[in-house]
């Protein structure tokens, strides 16, 4: 909940993967709050109230998972809404004129995104394609299988891309961006 809250303030591409682990760890131990708080929330270094509060959140988080019907797969509403909003931003950036190394650095990983949809779902977004090949590799490396090489310079690409997004993303929820010439 707190590393939520600040990663969303942050990066918005590190929170998208952030919740999506979360929807892992809740599934993994079986929707059962009572183990996620004995098991999992207490590892953490926290103050009784915070205690009570990460276990609210993840409470909350149950509930929804169970009402939205995504006990198995897939992602609550409010996740699938920061992604859109990405998507979102991503069309309006390549639209406009105003940001040229956006553009470039779109086109890099345009191969690689591609190469993802024609092995994957051509159902989502772009966007959505490179977060899910980074939290792919992300599990990987937590399973510490191996990664080639051809995949690790993918996702370094992926990264860039998603990074500069994340930044334009937080810079126009900041300030407001212009994408039009006034």
């Amino acid at each position: 909940m707190l590393i939520s809250q600040q990663l969303r303030k942050e990066n918005i591409a590190e929170y998208v993967l952030y919740m999506w682990q979360i929807e892992d760890i809740i599934r993994a131990y079986d929707f059962d709050l009572s183990a996620i708080k004995r098991n999992y929330i207490s590892r953490f270094e926290l103050s009784d109230e915070q205690r009570e509060e990460m276990t609210d959140w993840y409470g909350n988080l149950i509930r929804m998972m169970r009402e939205e019907g995504v006990s198995k797969e897939g992602h609550i509403q409010i996740n699938k809404i920061v992604v859109q909003q990405m998507a979102e931003l991503h069309a309006q950036l390549l639209a406009s004129t105003k940001f040229p190394f956006y553009n470039a650095e779109y086109y890099k990983v345009l191969p690689f995104i591609v190469e993802l949809r024609n092995k994957g779902s051509k159902e989502i977004n772009e966007i959505e394609t490179c977060l899910n090949a980074l939290y792919g590799v992300m599990m990987l490396r937590i399973q510490q299988k191996a990664i080639s090489a051809s995949t690790e310079n993918a996702i370094k690409e992926i990264t860039t891309f998603l990074g500069m997004l994340s930044d334009y993303y937080k810079k126009d929820k900041e300030e407001g961006l212009k994408f039009e010439d006034d």
